[in-house]
């Protein structure tokens, strides 16, 4: 652990780690149950719904933005009466069933019970010229940046329903919009694949992947290349807008708690991990299915796994 002399303690009953899907609703829970909730979180709470354009497929909701579920969500735990700490990144943990450490950049969290929501972060683009380029040109977030590109020709890298969505959105900016996917078929749901491929201004390549990325101050163009066989083609462009899976953001924990070949934190459905008292939720879980529901399902069980814990001590 890094140097703590400076900075201050703080004793909590339960503490998430995470403001996705998922750490909301273990919020939601622990604190409705009456425990002292604190939810951390280094970047906008919320998570990685907040970049879905549309929403389809959430009890309740025959469409909502993501932007507008996840301040649903968040005011939601917020009435119930946790605690949400934003823009604080945890950067050392000791886990144990006597003590759960959680060291952030601001505070030394000493917590009764642990749930561990962290998610995952966007793989980056795999090309040398990724860095260079990174919000000038090369983008992660259609909601963020989308609308820099009116009248633009753009290309949107993925082909699940992260990428799909995006094309969705994208177009209400971009002239041209040209899909790169390393597959033959799409893994998006059906309604949303026929949306896209009805779409004039969308252009697919499939089996095709970008190999580099051209331009001096900014983007200008790529060198995209056919997997089957080899070709390679250069395509003006304005910008890349990137959606190409996600990383676990777990190794930090990996000298405590069980890892999965891919990196995920090992738990059953109970949520329950190596460790007394720490809790694994949502899609840094190991388990084959991830949506936005299941995140929601672990967030429940988490917490109710959580307050027994905490109660029983």
């Amino acid at each position: 652990m890094a140097d703590q002399s400076k900075k201050q303690d703080k004793n909590i009953e339960l503490l998430i780690i995470g403001g996705g899907a998922a750490g909301l609703t273990a919020g939601i829970y622990g604190a409705r149950a009456k425990l002292e909730t604190l939810i951390i979180e280094d970047e906008l709470v919320g998570g990685q719904i907040r970049d879905a354009y549309a929403i389809e497929n959430y009890p309740g909701f025959s469409s909502v933005g993501g932007v507008e579920l996840a301040e649903r969500m968040q005011r939601q735990s917020l009435e119930a009466g946790a605690v949400i700490d934003d823009m604080d990144a945890v950067v050392s943990v000791e886990l144990s069933a006597a003590e759960k450490i959680v060291e952030t950049n601001n505070y030394l969290y000493h917590a009764k019970a642990l749930i561990i929501a962290a998610g995952s972060k966007r793989r980056q683009l795999p090309i040398a010229e990724e860095e260079k380029f990174r919000g000038n040109g090369i983008h992660y977030c259609e909601l963020c940046d989308g609308r820099f590109y009116e009248g633009k020709h753009i290309a949107v890298v993925g082909g699940g329903s992260a990428a799909v969505g995006a094309v969705q959105h994208l177009s209400n900016y971009a002239a041209k919009i040209t899909l790169i996917h390393r597959s033959e078929k799409l893994r998006a749901d059906q309604k949303s694949q026929q949306a896209l491929l009805e779409n004039e201004k969308v252009e697919i390549l499939w089996n095709s992947e970008i190999k580099e990325a051209l331009g001096n101050e900014r983007l200008s163009g790529v060198i995209v290349e056919n997997r089957l066989d080899g070709t390679r083609q250069r395509i003006a462009l304005d910008g890349i807008f990137v959606y190409i899976g996600s990383v676990a953001r777990t190794g930090i924990y990996k000298e405590y708690l069980t890892l999965d070949a891919e990196g995920n934190l090992v738990a059953g459905e109970d949520c329950k991990t190596d460790v007394e008292g720490v809790f694994v939720a949502g899609d840094v879980r190991s388990k084959r299915i991830r949506q936005l529901t299941t995140a929601v399902s672990d967030g429940t069980v988490a917490a109710l796994m959580a307050e027994e814990y905490i109660r029983q001590r």
